[in-house]
């Protein structure tokens, strides 16, 4: 079964196997979202399964929370659960730093509500992923309907004094309609191609009416884990500089795929 995966697949998913690892009996874990954190709630499904592993899942959006309880976790609201053990999540860029752009799944804003109450958060990733500097990946901002096209001219008139190098916004699309978020918003991709200073735009943008949250993720990640394509795993831990490398058997992996591939 693994043969029948691509490279960028396998990648994910060995980045999705090895961080599940981290979680023991008795966690509560916040669950991302996007086809790497697919990965991750269908290997924390088989170990529930196949080791009686007894968690609880806040996902960070309705389509995580259907697969997780597809594969036999238990789901929780944020609520309930007050605080997190720990968050495991995709990325669409990382830099040498751990910090972030998410939401190009367009879960953002409740991606970062569960990562910030979580004791850590692992980001898994493929190679393909990391970056000199954030900013090659369209930069999503959550914004509220009302007044959506004022919104977009205040976000485009503070860009100009912003270090970056592109300042195309578009709105994103569902077919013919605005894409609308869990939490009844709408999403703005700002085109950057480079951010200068991502801690400075965090702030500004979050200060304009009508925006409710941007996928810039300053300060939250604590470990990346990146796969790749051949079997080996990169850990990248902040707090302890340092980086360690594994292999991984794709060879005993073969009844977990059957389940697995999507």
């Amino acid at each position: 079964m693994t043969s029948e995966l691509s490279l960028i697949d396998k990648a994910k998913f060995i980045s999705a196997k090895r961080a599940s690892q981290y979680v023991e009996s008795g966690m509560k874990v916040g669950l991302g979202t996007g086809s790497t954190a697919a990965w991750l709630v269908k290997c924390l499904g088989e170990r529930v399964r196949d080791e009686g592993l007894q968690i609880k899942g806040v996902p960070t959006s309705t389509r995580t929370a259907e697969l997780a309880r597809e594969v036999g976790i238990e789901v929780i609201t944020l609520d309930q659960a007050r605080w997190l053990d720990l968050t495991i999540d995709g990325a669409d860029e990382f830099d040498s730093d751990l910090n972030l752009i998410k939401g190009g799944g367009g879960a953002l804003l409740q991606e970062k509500i569960v990562a910030t109450a979580s004791d850590q958060m692992i980001v898994i990733a493929d190679a393909g992923k990391e970056v000199g500097t954030l900013g090659a990946f369209p930069l999503p901002i959550e914004v509220i309907p009302f007044g959506l096209q004022t919104t977009k001219a205040l976000v485009e008139e503070t860009l100009v004094s912003m270090d970056v190098l592109g300042r195309d916004t578009t709105l994103r699309m569902n077919g013919d309609a605005p894409f609308v978020t869990d939490e009844g918003n709408h999403i703005l991709d700002l085109h950057l191609k480079r951010i200068g200073d991502a801690r400075q735009l965090a702030l500004v943008i979050n200060q304009m009416p009508g925006v409710v949250e941007n996928g810039l993720f300053i300060d939250i990640c604590d470990r990346v884990i990146i796969g790749f394509g051949d079997g080996r795993v990169e850990i990248r831990d902040l707090s302890e500089g340092r980086v360690a490398t594994e292999r991984f058997d794709f060879a005993d992996t073969d009844n977990l795929f059957a389940d697995l591939v999507d």
